[in-house]
């Protein structure tokens, strides 16, 4: 992060909200937006964003997964796989 960059006042976006979206573009860093001293908002490039959500979708995955192991609610390779054939199997019919 680059403090003295990437953080500005809701007024300064106000009057260059172009060069704002631009910088966040450009640099794929975030722009965190204070209002009375606070920080208020984060200005993100669209990339970067779906990169973030990206990222946590798959972190949300393996903490699923962790916990469906560590409760015992898995299933034998073997036996997935028998039962992914047979759904194929009669969807096909």
């Amino acid at each position: 992060m680059h403090l003295s960059q990437d953080i500005k006042p809701i007024s300064y976006l106000k009057s260059n909200t172009a060069q704002v979206v631009s910088s966040a573009t450009e640099t794929q860093r975030a722009i965190y937006i204070t209002q009375n001293g606070e920080a208020k908002v984060v200005i993100q490039d669209i990339k970067s964003f779906e990169n973030t959500q990206n990222t946590l979708t798959l972190l949300k995955l393996i903490v699923q997964s962790e916990n469906e192991i560590n409760e015992n609610k898995v299933i034998e390779q073997e036996n997935m796989f028998q039962n992914l054939e047979e759904k194929l199997f009669h969807e096909n019919l």
